[in-house]
């Protein structure tokens, strides 16, 4: 009897360690396909983190997204326009299903590399070429434009204004022309002076362009640009200055009034789960205010209050839906309409502006 009772303890034994190598197994396999389910993710920037602007935003948003959805993305920096943006799109779709391009010249490079690689999910910002795979992001910035040129325009005692554009496509236009709108909202007088870098991210050629305008008198200068060079080179000669994509405060502190501000995180994450759960469309995105994707930053500490109070009243009826800020009437720099009184631009209208509203000094290069 006693041996018989060691030999049916001895196969319980035995069964009880299958059961639980089984188990183990089934729950590796499980696991494994749980991990198989997350994407390769991966960022391409032109800049750096580091530029204090746009990337840096971009940056930002990525670290949302791995935070939230459990991913860590790959990132490329300071990649040209052109050839060698394409050759790093071509090497990144070999190994990511999820490729983010974060500059406007990245397009043509995104939109070839795209037909070549159908299973991979192309996300550009900027840009207007789609395709099944390809999708477009941006967001409303001019709203934010418009809210700090009616800061700006409070702000100016000589109602000449100065600003730096990077490239003359319509996504810069449209913003020029929103916080010259935002600053004749509240100073029809006012002037604003424009200059072209054709730079998105060099500081010597921003500042030299800044500089250009400076010696012209501005006493309030905003620039278009992903450096802080030119808020710092207002700053150095007591010029209020207003950067852009983020908060800039810390480069000028004491002349600083604010600028419009991207969070590019909530669509990261959204984007990276549709695509996960398998109901990802391909879609041209611009994101409003409203939305979350765009902002104002922070006052800068001189801003008076009542500027304040102004402008936030503004913002209030923008994410309300009660003010749109290309709404007519509006003419162009000779005076003619080009927007009827009561009547809204269209999105498409918007996305392909190329004239400078009544006000603006300057020229668009053709």
């Amino acid at each position: 009897m006693k041996k018989l009772m060691m030999v049916v303890a001895a196969a319980l034994l035995v069964f009880t360690a299958a059961c639980s190598k089984e188990t183990t197994n089934t729950n590796s396999a499980e696991t494994g396909a749980t991990e198989s389910k997350k994407p390769r993710v991966a960022f391409v920037y032109l800049g750096v983190p580091g530029d204090g602007g746009w990337t840096y935003e971009h940056d930002q948003g990525r670290k949302m997204m791995e935070k939230e959805l459990g991913i860590t993305a790959t990132t490329v920096e300071n990649v040209p326009e052109g050839a060698d943006a394409e050759r790093v799109f071509e090497e990144l779709a070999e190994k990511n299903d999820i490729i983010f391009g974060t500059s406007f010249g990245y397009m043509d490079a995104m939109y070839a590399v795209a037909q070549k690689h159908p299973d991979v999910k192309f996300l550009h910002a900027s840009g207007y070429k789609t395709l099944d795979n390809l999708s477009t992001y941006l967001g409303k910035e001019y709203e934010s434009a418009y809210l700090v040129g009616m800061a700006a325009g409070k702000m100016t005692k000589n109602n000449h204004l100065g600003y730096v554009g990077a490239y003359p496509i319509p996504e810069v236009i449209y913003t020029i022309n929103a916080f010259t709108l935002g600053v004749q909202s509240v100073n029809p007088e006012a002037k604003v002076d424009v200059v072209w870098s054709n730079t998105w991210f060099d500081p010597t050629a921003e500042r030299q362009a800044a500089t250009s305008l400076l010696d012209k008198g501005v006493d309030v200068l905003a620039a278009y640009q992903d450096s802080p060079a030119s808020i710092q080179a207002a700053a150095e000669r007591g010029v209020w200055g207003i950067g852009n994509d983020s908060d800039m405060s810390k480069y000028a502190p004491d002349h600083y009034i604010s600028n419009p501000k991207w969070n590019w995180g909530p669509y990261y994450v959204q984007t990276v789960k549709a695509i996960m759960d398998g109901t990802w469309k391909t879609e041209s995105y611009f994101g409003s205010m409203k939305d979350g994707i765009t902002d104002i930053a922070p006052y800068g500490k001189n801003v008076p209050q009542d500027v304040q109070d102004l402008v936030e009243a503004k913002k209030t009826e923008i994410l309300d839906g009660k003010f749109d800020v290309f709404t007519g009437p509006i003419a162009d720099q000779s005076g003619a309409e080009k927007v009827a009184q009561g009547k809204a631009m269209t999105v498409d209208e918007i996305l392909n502006m190329n004239w400078f509203v009544k006000g603006i000094v300057g020229t668009i290069p053709q």
